[in-house]
């Protein structure tokens, strides 16, 4: 056993870093049609009228397996000492992002899933990345290059053009045609500005907290928050399945691939790889969500789809050579901060 242990901990080590980066970005661009799929799996199997697999079990249970996944994973920054150096003003700011982040952005992407075609959640959540660098300009001051803002403008053009386009040509008889935009892309929106504003609180007041410290207080005080939010709306017995044997059974497998093993091929991957190629590998993250919605869902890309998605690409392309310019400026920037700030243009991670 010890043998076994020895050879797979060789194969791990030596294994280039940019393999589990892009295993990673393809997990995660299968998680929103993942979701969608086994809450759809659950309304085929109902356990007295109710879904087994609903959102708030699904979310509830994924925070579950993700925090125990991270616990493995930064047990070590978890200490007495460390947890004492936080100030009380950073609680409350790490409070602030995990709620934001952790809470609200997840559930209401879960939210909008039911709402709209994943690739609609995957194409309007690329608001983030723009929305984030506007305010990091504008609130931060920061100093960025004109490659990153054009390809942000362009990306977020594409964004519009795609929900406009859509929209006229869904409600084409319509007078009101011009207003009319789905609940389940306004609940996107809101989700990614709230994932940008997080975001914001994190790069000006959480630099000097220990990724690992933030990522298990994120997912607790996003749990409890969950739990008592569905509790004071839909009653204790909204949450009555969350040990049925049929969800867990789903859960090992989402828990186990989406959130576990995604997670683990990601951090792998961030201890040695550059910015520029986790960045890199982000990218293609909206591109690997709109496919799993094809190859899981059926879900074929509208005209709409295509016309802003191409230009949404055309964006992010745009600010690759950006990021590559603004990293090779930045050589004071440390290799963590490089990775959490390029981590962001991941998106949804499954939890």
């Amino acid at each position: 056993m010890t043998e076994i242990r020895t050879k797979a901990s060789n194969l791990i080590s030596r294994t280039p870093g940019k393999i589990y980066l892009w295993l990673a970005i393809l997990i995660f661009g299968a998680a929103n049609a993942v979701t969608r799929q086994l809450t759809e799996l659950g309304e085929q199997n109902l356990i007295n009228g109710r879904n087994p697999i609903s959102f708030c079990n699904l979310l509830f249970v994924g925070n579950i397996c993700a925090l125990l996944m991270l616990l493995l994973v930064y047990y070590r920054q978890l200490n007495i000492p460390n947890l004492k150096q936080i100030s009380g003003q950073n609680w409350l700011n790490m409070g602030a992002a995990a709620i934001l982040s952790g809470a609200i952005a997840p559930a209401l992407i879960f939210m909008a899933l039911d709402l709209t075609m994943v690739t609609n959640v995957v194409l309007i959540g690329r608001i983030e990345p723009p929305l984030a660098l506007a305010l990091s300009i504008f609130l931060l001051k920061e100093r960025v290059d004109i490659w990153s803002i054009v390809g942000a403008i362009i990306s977020l053009a594409g964004v519009v053009i795609t929900v406009f386009l859509q929209t006229l040509w869904e409600n084409m008889m319509s007078p009101e045609v011009f207003i009319t935009v789905g609940q389940g892309e306004i609940m996107t929106a809101i989700a990614a500005i709230s994932l940008a504003v997080s975001t914001i609180i994190s790069k000006a007041r959480l630099q000097q907290i220990p990724l690992g410290i933030f990522s298990v207080f994120r997912l607790i005080l996003a749990t409890i928050v969950l739990f008592c939010v569905v509790i004071s709306f839909y009653g204790v017995n909204h949450f009555m399945d969350v040990a049925s044997p049929f969800l867990w059974q789903w859960m090992l497998i989402y828990g186990g691939v989406i959130i576990v093993l995604g997670q683990l091929c990601w951090f792998n991957g961030l201890k040695t790889s550059s910015a520029s190629e986790v960045s890199l590998a982000s990218s293609f993250a909206p591109i690997a969500g709109i496919v799993f919605a094809y190859l899981i869902l059926g879900e074929a890309p509208t005209a709409a789809q295509y016309i802003g998605g191409s230009i949404i690409l055309l964006g992010i392309f745009l600010s690759q050579i950006g990021a590559r310019y603004q990293n090779s400026r930045n050589t004071h920037t440390t290799r963590e901060t490089a990775q959490e700030e390029m981590s962001n243009e991941v998106g949804f991670k499954g939890i």
